[in-house]
């Protein structure tokens, strides 16, 4: 069974013309093998964001772009973790960390996250093409499959790096 993602634009002024990274995101996920599900541009509006995150939620995984930085109009952070069932810290972590071999100390203004919504995967990345490719080949692409299969129940591999903390 193919993984299904659906993927948001986050933009107050992209449109289908003109949302690269969008673009770039879907060929992306495309040429590793994901099929691809709803595609929406949404403006930088809590409520929107979360209508749209909401009304995705069943695909395997969303993965949005845009609205992650510090400036007035970027609220996709708030909106999105704000319907998260879980957070997935080690994500927006690891993120910033790939991005600082980029971008030095300017990494530290984004604010990509990931989480769960129910059984739906959910990233947040930055807009611009770079951090697009950089997330999607650097982090969700080796993750999804197994993470998935985590929020299945099951999916722990014997590489002795699962650790219970309970």
């Amino acid at each position: 069974m193919t993984t299904t993602i659906c993927t948001i634009t986050v933009s107050d002024s992209r449109t289908q013309e003109t949302d690269a990274g969008g673009q770039l995101l879907r060929e992306l996920l495309q040429e590793s093998g994901f099929g691809l599900g709803l595609h929406q541009i949404v403006h930088d509006d809590v409520q929107d964001i979360q209508r749209c995150v909401r009304g995705v939620c069943g695909a395997d995984a969303i993965v949005i772009t845009g609205g992650t930085g510090i400036g007035p109009r970027d609220v996709t952070v708030e909106a999105v973790e704000a319907t998260l069932t879980r957070k997935l810290d080690g994500f927006g972590e690891a993120f910033r960390r790939l991005s600082w071999e980029q971008v030095g100390a300017r990494a530290v203004l984004s604010r990509a996250t990931g989480g769960t919504l129910g059984s739906t995967l959910v990233f947040v990345l930055p807009g611009s093409p770079k951090a697009v490719t950089l997330g999607v080949k650097e982090l969700v692409v080796p993750l999804l499959e197994h993470a998935l299969k985590m929020l299945a129940g099951g999916g722990h591999d014997d590489t002795g790096h699962h650790h219970d903390h309970s």
